[in-house]
């Protein structure tokens, strides 16, 4: 049996980090682990085959050679996946699809043979064993979660890792939290479920044996779910993994009551972690007693993001605008926030509700859905009608746009998080492009760029002041880069429209 698994097309998004990942001749910042932890659950007798659209093509040649294709997507990625399916179909193959995309959507594509939904822990057996017997369901899906301590170690060396620029592990799945726009418990739950750190040492082990060396992102939507599973094993078991390694550093997502544990953060930055994002979302507790950010109230937001930072930690923000409870001071007021803040990696987005949240159910029940979500978080679009008139919360977005993504303001950002910043020294480890990215700088941003000015006044005034730091001072300048061509391309996109 020759499977093929296919990974659809991301757009140019926030996230997708296209234009900065030039700088170091990387195609795509993260591997679809779905798909390649499918790929370890599949029989060790089929022949497998990725194609991650995001680094190399999908040639007809690679249909051709499929007895089945396995297809994996998120909801940005629906329309490379519209086309990848009809290709499929027109190739005569069985197509098999699971994930996010398809768990809220599985209705919009009518032509795919079968559906692996919701854990594939518990219904991908399910469907091995039926196609094994000749007894395929259209559907496989279900409501229990699944014992993550029995997932195996991803088949990674399906990939040509050199595309990359990190790779991806998942110690939890769930979040203790409720927050209304999110629909992470909705499908995983409140009670966060882990891996062993057993399982997380063979995974590094794994990575570290194919010569990876750059940073590894923990994919876990609230990484400190469990704070006592972290602290007596797995973070002691990092560290411990950690001697005698160079590279490798971690990064993830959490909550910002990480701020509150001065010895999580320790173990944290000893095991070797030196970025999270936060969902900050916005400065006002009103939206955030509206939104259920319960973990973010009655506290000052600006003290815990700089304890976060004093503690060695990068701080990647998340915000929103367009609660039902925000006014037009709302615009300067997140301005203000990410400015004085140093939130480098600041990702900005009109609310959204996503299909499962108790948001999309209560915007459904007042008639305030107005269209299909579009899965990127940061392209200005909407899928709820607002109470704010909706050209003012438009024009007040993109003012935060063009302001935080200037020139002048990210410039501005990054000396203030520089100036902030207490990085916990590690090994150094250095790849050939990551120092030809430096002269990639120099003539892309410091010569042909516009912005030329203030790369060479960052440049300059961080040597002069904060000299330890300078690889990191150019690292964001090439985050700066993609941010402002990014931010400007949705600018553009919503004035045109």
């Amino acid at each position: 049996m020759n499977v093929l698994l296919i990974y659809p097309e991301f757009p140019d998004t926030f996230w997708s980090f296209k234009h900065a990942l030039q700088f170091v001749h990387k195609n795509s910042s993260n591997p679809p682990l779905g798909l390649l932890t499918i790929a370890a659950m599949s029989p060790s007798n089929w022949n497998k085959r990725l194609v991650d659209m995001n680094v190399t093509r999908l040639t007809d040649d690679d249909l051709k050679w499929a007895d089945m294709v396995f297809i994996s997507a998120m909801i940005i990625q629906r329309e490379s996946t519209h086309e990848v399916v009809k290709r499929c179909k027109t190739a005569g193959k069985m197509v098999v699809a699971g994930g996010p995309l398809f768990t809220g959507e599985w209705q919009d594509f009518p032509e795919i043979d079968h559906f692996v939904l919701n854990e594939g822990e518990i219904t991908y057996p399910q469907f091995l064993k039926d196609f094994e017997n000749g007894t395929l369901k259209h559907i496989y899906t279900t409501t229990e979660y699944a014992d993550i301590r029995q997932t195996p170690v991803p088949m990674w060396e399906l990939l040509d890792m050199k595309r990359y620029d990190s790779m991806c592990i998942q110690f939890s799945r769930g979040c203790p939290f409720g927050c209304e726009f999110c629909n992470i418990t909705a499908m995983l739950g409140h009670k966060p479920r882990l891996k062993s750190s057993a399982q997380i040492i063979a995974e590094l082990d794994k990575l570290y044996e194919l010569g990876w060396r750059r940073n590894v992102f923990f994919v876990d939507d609230n990484f400190i779910g469990n704070k006592k599973a972290l602290k007596d094993d797995v973070l002691p078991a990092l560290i411990n993994w950690r001697k005698g390694k160079v590279g490798t550093n971690f990064i993830t997502e959490a909550s910002i009551n990480l701020a509150d544990d001065p010895e999580l953060m320790k173990l944290m930055t000893d095991a070797g972690f030196i970025s999270v994002f936060v969902g900050i979302e916005t400065p006002d507790e009103t939206s955030l007693t509206e939104c259920h950010k319960s973990q973010n109230k009655g506290r000052s937001l600006m003290d815990s993001v700089k304890r976060l930072q004093r503690n060695g930690l990068q701080v990647m923000g998340g915000f929103i605008v367009g609660f039902d409870a925000d006014t037009p001071s709302i615009f300067q007021r997140q301005i203000d926030f990410i400015q004085n803040s140093g939130i480098v990696t600041a990702m900005v987005g009109l609310l959204q509700a996503p299909f499962g949240t108790p948001l999309y159910e209560r915007l459904k029940a007042e008639g305030r859905l107005n269209m299909e979500m579009s899965g990127d978080n940061a392209d200005g679009t909407t899928n709820i009608i607002p109470k704010m008139d909706m050209h003012e919360l438009k024009e007040g977005y993109d003012t935060i746009l063009k302001t935080i993504y200037s020139a002048e303001g990210f410039y501005k950002r990054v000396k203030t998080f520089l100036t902030d910043y207490q990085p916990v020294s590690s090994p150094v480890h250095l790849e050939i492009q990551e120092v030809l990215a430096l002269f990639r700088t120099i003539w892309k941003i410091g010569i042909l760029s516009s912005d030329r000015g203030y790369y060479w006044n960052l440049v300059f005034w961080t040597l002069f002041h904060e000299p330890k730091k300078f690889p990191l001072a150019i690292t964001f300048t090439v985050y700066g880069y993609h941010f402002k061509r990014v931010s400007e391309l949705h600018v553009l996109e919503g004035a045109a429209a």
